[in-house]
């Protein structure tokens, strides 16, 4: 019963751990199947889309990895208090966003503006320069995937 218990933790933090690395919907995590004598208090977690097969970024430019260096994956959750920004910035590297806390307020070249809640995911603009910020009066907490490469940037200041 206690191996049982276990599997099913560990499916739970498996599923957990995945949502939150940005996995998209093409990438199912299955809970492994626990027999029917196991422990019916213990559930077992079923994968939500956050971001459902997307292949635009939010500017609707298509989403490119980049191939000519080997691939590198890192994600790390940026917090802006109110009336902090980012800085102008762009990405050339695909970035996942699941804005957690708050609401993100970015401003892309163009005259574009974008607001971005909590609970919402998105793939962001590629190569194009950009000024996020937090007009709210709570803070804001986005957990960011960056799909880059060896050798490549994943955010450029200006």
């Amino acid at each position: 019963m206690i191996q049982r218990r276990l599997r099913v933790i560990a499916c739970t933090v498996v599923a957990s751990v995945a949502l939150l690395s940005g996995c998209s919907a093409s990438t199912t995590v299955v809970p492994r199947q626990v027999s029917p004598s196991a422990d019916a208090s213990v559930p077992v977690p079923s994968p939500e889309s956050l971001l459902v097969k997307e292949e635009r970024t939010v500017l609707d430019q298509p989403i490119v990895y980049p191939t000519q260096m080997p691939a590198q994956v890192s994600s790390s959750i940026i917090t802006l208090l109110p009336g902090q920004q980012t800085g102008p910035h762009r990405h050339d590297v695909p970035l996942y966003g699941f804005v957690l806390e708050g609401t993100l307020t970015v401003e892309y070249d163009g005259g574009i503006t974008k607001e971005y809640r909590a609970g919402e995911a998105l793939m962001e603009a590629i190569g194009t320069r950009h000024n996020g910020s937090n007009r709210g009066t709570q803070p804001v907490r986005i957990l960011v995937t960056f799909i880059g490469a060896e050798g490549l940037e994943n955010t450029v200041k200006f």
